[in-house]
């Protein structure tokens, strides 16, 4: 298909609805009708669209992993887990500040999976944020710019692998080992994940003052004890939230909550250690198996119980599942459409050799906004823009090499931060039970505000490379 301005139509569409109407699901809805018609299918081909959009591994491991870790804050509730943590925390933290940065925290120890990261944090963050009269935008916020920007520091991920393998084959990138070295050493130079964890843990712990709407949003939850916006519909249904702990039985913190935790880190580890990916589906499958049977042999619940707990824990995720299947759709149209490649494509021809590293992580930035992926702009932007880069340096791996894969990183992170399609962002939105839109709106101005200096900073990158 021909690149052309109509393939921004879809994915700019859905963002601007998306602010307008505060409605995520109906401004993706009209989005993708909007898409499917620009494909030319006509609205009787949209039951075949959803076929060919859902009908993929991707979006299946994406609703498996949701399901599960739906069961899982489940388990944690229905047992008293979360409970026992928060009062157990409750005996050692006893400000804002220190709610604060014990969410920043946890947030920046969970770096193996920006999917396990944010769904780990915003429910057992969640009690003590509501206590201190902590806004869920705000929780949303430390459970956004912890994820994927801490993880994208870190070279032993699913992202370095990633990263690493789409260079391969690239001027004198010959092999994984030679792009691991190139992902290492770009690190120091991925400048908004670095900006990004720094600014989030300041405003957790309130060294420096909110502005903007989460500031609006901060001083409705302490000042009304509003921790959301009248109006405002959270991404966790009430199924969950509203989930009862039992009476019964005998719940142990260790048994209930340390363990499965630990089982998921450990084996995502000792699974990424010796198969060099991460198995997340698989570890949570694991831990929801031995806690359902660990309650049952605890008589928190029998077996009618826990599947009724199970079923809570499923139902309380569909608010998120629905989005994300319309962003998967989005997602399809942009890469049918190529929607990243017209955006690539408007800078290449003029594109210098000082600009290349701040002009290709606004370019990253800008298609991950649009297609609510950074995944999938990694695997379009990386091939150009590295290749022009070795062009500009002869072969030669230098500061400026670094500065381009590291902006190519970041700006992928950028771009998901600001968009209400991204897939993390539904994450932190449905962890931490906010409206999805009220966390957009309130991070926005943040990350725009890391992303410009990010941008000043690969502009002085380029001079020095």
């Amino acid at each position: 298909m021909e690149l052309t301005w109509i393939s921004i139509i879809p994915p700019l569409l859905a963002v601007v609805l998306a602010f307008v109407t505060r409605d995520a699901v109906v401004s993706l809805l009209v989005a993708c009708f909007v898409g499917v018609l620009l494909l030319g299918e006509g609205i009787a081909g949209f039951p075949d669209f959803l076929i060919r959009a859902l009908a993929s591994k991707n979006f299946i491991w994406v609703c498996l992993l949701e399901f599960c870790i739906g069961i899982l804050v489940a388990f944690f509730q229905r047992s008293g887990a979360v409970k026992l943590f928060t009062e157990s925390v409750g005996n050692w933290v006893h400000t804002r500040r220190q709610v604060g940065g014990l969410g920043w925290g946890l947030g920046i120890a969970m770096f193996f999976s920006d999917y396990f990261s944010p769904l780990f944090v915003g429910p057992v963050m969640r009690t003590l944020t509501d206590k201190y009269k902590i806004s869920r935008e705000k929780l949303a916020y430390i459970c956004d710019s912890t994820s994927a920007p801490m993880i994208a520091l870190i070279p032993f991920t699913g992202w370095a692998v990633y990263m690493g393998g789409l260079t391969v084959g690239i001027g004198p990138i010959t092999d994984k080992t030679v792009a691991m070295d190139l992902y290492i050493h770009s690190i120091p130079f991925n400048f908004y994940s670095f900006l990004a964890i720094g600014l989030v843990g300041l405003l957790a712990m309130n060294f420096i003052s909110d502005f903007g709407p989460m500031r609006t949003a901060e001083n409705r939850a302490k000042n009304e004890g509003k921790v959301l916006r009248d109006g405002a519909v959270p991404m966790m249904g009430k199924e969950l939230t509203n989930l009862e702990v039992s009476t019964t039985g005998n719940p142990n913190i260790f048994l209930n909550f340390i363990v499965p935790i630990m089982l998921v880190v450990g084996i995502n580890l000792i699974s990424f250690i010796i198969y060099g990916k991460i198995a997340i589906l698989q570890s949570y499958l694991t831990v929801c198996t031995l806690l359902a049977i660990t309650m049952m042999i605890q008589k928190i619940d029998n077996l009618q119980g826990v599947m009724k707990t199970v079923m809570a824990g499923m139902k309380g995720v569909m608010p998120a599942v629905t989005i994300l299947a319309l962003a998967f759709c989005i997602n399809t149209i942009s890469r049918e459409l190529k929607t990243a490649e017209y955006v690539v494509s408007l800078t290449e021809e003029w594109l210098l050799p000082n600009l290349l590293p701040m002009i290709t992580f606004l370019l990253a930035g800008r298609a991950s906004f649009s297609t609510g992926t950074s995944w999938g702009t990694y695997a379009v932007i990386v091939p150009i823009a590295m290749t022009l880069a070795f062009q500009f340096t002869g072969g030669e791996v230098n500061t400026l090499i670094y500065g381009t894969f590291a902006a190519i990183t970041g700006g992928g992170v950028f771009g998901d931060h600001c968009s209400p399609l991204s897939d993390t962002t539904v994450l932190s939105s449905l962890g931490s039970a906010c409206d999805h839109i009220d966390h957009v709106k309130t991070q926005l101005l943040y990350a725009l505000i890391t992303g410009g200096i990010a941008m000043v900073l690969y502009l002085g990158i380029g001079f020095i490379g």
